[in-house]
């Protein structure tokens, strides 16, 4: 556990000093959030390199770490020394003053932060947990997702899953955006369990990506109240769900506090109905975590795109009719007077970032806009292997962007860049796949809106591709997806317009934030058309961008109301609560209740040593096709895991699965099942009754070398 921790505080400060190389004006804040995202991923990726090599060895980890160190050469210059430590002597000060005469804008930001950081911690400390009985999660959303993480993570840790096989389906070539899980891995190779491998990353991603959408915010919008509604509204994200409290209250009598005592697990999304917005924290950031890695390197990029414009001095008409403007009062000459100082201040701020690339980087021809470009190229070139919807919505978002701009260079050098990072990645997870790529397309109108039926027929059971749509039927079909957007979403989607389209003494929405905006929109309008995944709801992995890049321009929209005296400042309060409380609900629910869900019982706990004691750490077993296998807990190779998990990832499971069915009634030998020639072992459980009709007496005849409760493991071929 402590070398975990060492480890990490290795990584965050490599990143942080890098960041020193492109990110002139950030406060060390934002640089040791940056830093820790970017250093997680580069941990991930160069150990896997190292891995791939000399298996997950401590010598491997060792060099990874040495690599890491690198960037620590930068600090031989002596400006960038000097910059960083004034950036801890400033950080010193503030708590300092914090401490001695607090003002209300950093008390309330310090408490913002502790409210945050105490959330996330709570949450992710429920993400696993052990009793006495078993291993539980806190969270319904999670009962599926997290044993696949757990078998990708005991599969690196201890299962020496070089080159990588999908741990559920051994014998095929894994393409699951694996990073997350294999820093997970490290962390449990140098010492640490599997909840705490997870909950070290977790947290520290969470807190950090919360600091990355303040920043980014700020830099969207110049207003400081703005950039704190942000992380909100993109972290409790939800539509209309809390009028499904009303029910309860009229129950209860009214009784608010006995109905908060006994939530719903969820408030955004409720399996087998049309609620199918999930909140970002209960499903997204938990469940799947390689969201949680590439959602911060993502807005880290989209950060260094904003900064590096302006720098380009692509200001545009209106670019400072934001908040900071609605904090002016009187007529139009001190409106103006307002304006030219705030632009004075800005040209203050890229005169002193110039000067200081120029300090950096003394003989560079280059402009510091190109140095943001490319290391945000090299940022970006980091996800392929962390989360490939990410690199998808990066590359094409800025693909628009690009075209929108006129500084082509900058934009050549950054897709360049990214380009020669990951394209080696995606060739290497995308060659040899077993993948049908065909299953990830098709036309699907409405997202995951199959079930809605407010103005028309429900189409459950069916994908929309397969009514033949025509322009009749997808007319036919529109008011019922957007009475589904709207009640998942909420007023979500109407804010944003009156955000786009305020047009008050002064105009809300720059014309350059707008055109950095309307390629995001391509994250709504694209899913909503098209089936991005075997699963339609996977859509939301591209989906989520929008509402992340939206929530800046509703949350300028709230502080310009807060801004405007009292009734305007009822409004903006009701307006966030109504938007955000489903999602609130979502995460009370999580933190408040005691909620459990028995992911392994004990007998299985004990039955996972035995396997690892028995087994060699490539043996092939065979066993129930269930989620929640302890053989995940292993490391070993499963011939077949969920059959949920294994249809997500484009692959076809139904011969394999009849097979194993066959194999455990007795009316197929083990040399006829794939694949082929290398199953050593398999487990005969209460699972595999479940699903199967077990035949024992075709089971005498391998030798018992193990079991627990009602757990036997039999090995059928010598390792």
């Amino acid at each position: 556990m402590i070398i975990s921790l060492v480890l990490v505080l290795l990584v965050t400060a490599s990143g942080t000093v890098t960041t020193y190389l492109y990110d002139q004006g950030a406060n060390l804040a934002s640089r040791l959030c940056a830093g820790a995202c970017t250093g997680l991923a580069a941990l991930g990726l160069v150990g896997f390199i190292f891995a791939s090599l000399l298996g997950l060895t401590p010598f491997a980890i060792f060099l990874t770490a040495f690599v890491l160190t690198i960037p620590f050469i930068a600090l031989r210059n002596s400006v960038r020394r000097s910059a960083l430590t004034k950036d801890f002597a400033n950080a010193s000060q503030a708590t300092s003053r914090l401490l001695s005469h607090p003002s209300w804008p950093a008390l309330g930001y310090f408490l913002f932060y502790l409210g945050v950081s105490i959330i996330l911690w709570k949450v992710f400390s429920r993400a696993m947990f052990e009793l006495p009985d078993g291993i539980y999660t806190g969270l319904l959303n999670n009962f599926g997702d997290l044993p696949f993480h757990i078998s990708v993570i005991t599969s690196f840790a201890y299962g020496n899953n070089f080159p990588p096989e999908d741990p559920t389906y051994a014998g095929v070539k894994f393409t699951y955006p694996f990073l997350s899980d294999f820093v997970s891995a490290i962390f449990v190779r140098c010492g640490a369990d599997l909840r705490h491998s997870m909950f070290i990353e977790n947290f520290i991603l969470g807190v950090s990506f919360v600091g990355l959408l303040h920043r980014w915010a700020l830099e969207l919008v110049k207003d400081r109240l703005a950039a704190i509604f942000t992380p909100l509204l993109v972290l409790l994200n939800g539509g209309f769900g809390w009028l499904l409290l009303w029910e309860p209250l009229k129950q209860n009598e009214m009784d608010l506090w006995a109905t908060l005592q006994n939530l719903l697990p969820s408030y955004t999304i409720i399996p087998e109905t049309s609620w199918r917005w999930g909140n970002a924290i209960s499903t997204l950031l938990v469940p799947q975590r390689g969201m949680l890695l590439g959602l911060p390197i993502a807005v880290i990029v989209f950060t260094q795109w904003w900064i590096a414009a302006a720098g380009n001095g692509e200001l545009g008409n209106g670019e400072l009719g934001n908040g900071e403007q609605g904090k002016r009062k009187g007529g139009k000459g001190k409106k103006k007077k307002g304006k030219h100082k705030n632009r004075q201040k800005l040209n203050r701020r890229d005169s002193t970032a110039s000067s200081g690339v120029i300090a950096l980087f003394p003989n560079s021809p280059f402009t510091l806009s190109f140095h943001r470009m490319v290391a945000a190229g090299v940022i970006a070139g980091l996800l392929p292997l962390a989360h490939a919807h990410s690199f998808v919505v990066v590359m094409v978002v800025g693909g628009f962007i690009a075209l929108i701009q006129s500084h082509w260079r900058d934009w050549l050098i950054f897709f360049v860049v990214a380009s020669v990072i990951a394209l080696p990645q995606m060739w290497w997870s995308t060659h040899g796949s077993a993948v049908d790529s065909s299953s990830f397309f098709a036309f699907e109108f409405g997202w995951d809106s199959a079930k809605e039926t407010f103005f028309g027929a429900s189409l459950a059971g069916k994908s929309f591709f397969e009514t033949r749509p025509t322009l009749r039927t997808v007319l036919e079909r529109l008011p019922d997806v957007l009475w589904f957007w709207l009640k998942n979403t909420g007023l979500f989607i109407p804010l944003i317009l009156v955000a786009i389209f305020w047009r008050g003494k002064d105009q809300l929405i720059s014309r350059r934030l707008l055109y950095f905006y309307l390629p995001f929109t391509l994250c709504f309008f694209v899913p909503n058309v098209i089936k991005l995944a075997p699963w339609v709801w996977d859509n939301i992995k591209v989906l989520y961008y929008w509402w992340l890049a939206s929530a800046p321009l509703v949350a300028l929209l709230l502080a310009r109301l807060w801004q405007r005296g009292l009734i305007p400042r009822v409004i903006a309060v009701t307006l966030l609560c109504c938007v955000t409380l489903a999602g609130s609900l979502d995460v009370a629910s999580i933190v408040a209740r005691s909620s459990k869900y028995q992911i392994f019982d004990r007998a299985g706990i004990e039955f996972a040593e035995i396997v690892k004691q028995k087994t060699a750490s490539r043996a092939l077993i065979v066993h129930a096709p269930v989620h929640n296998h302890p053989v995940f807990l292993t490391g070993r190779r499963s011939v077949m895991g969920y059959p949920g998990h294994i249809w997500t990832h484009g692959l076809d499971f139904v011969t394999r699965e009849g097979e194993i069915k066959r194999f455990y009634a007795g009316s197929l030998d083990v040399s006829q099942l794939q694949p082929k020639n290398e199953i050593t072992h398999v487990v005969v459980s209460p699972l595999e009754r479940h699903v199967a009709n077990v035949n024992d007496q075709f089971f005498s005849r391998f030798t018992s070398v193990g079991g627990a409760g009602g757990y036997r493991l039999y090995q059928i071929a010598q390792p």
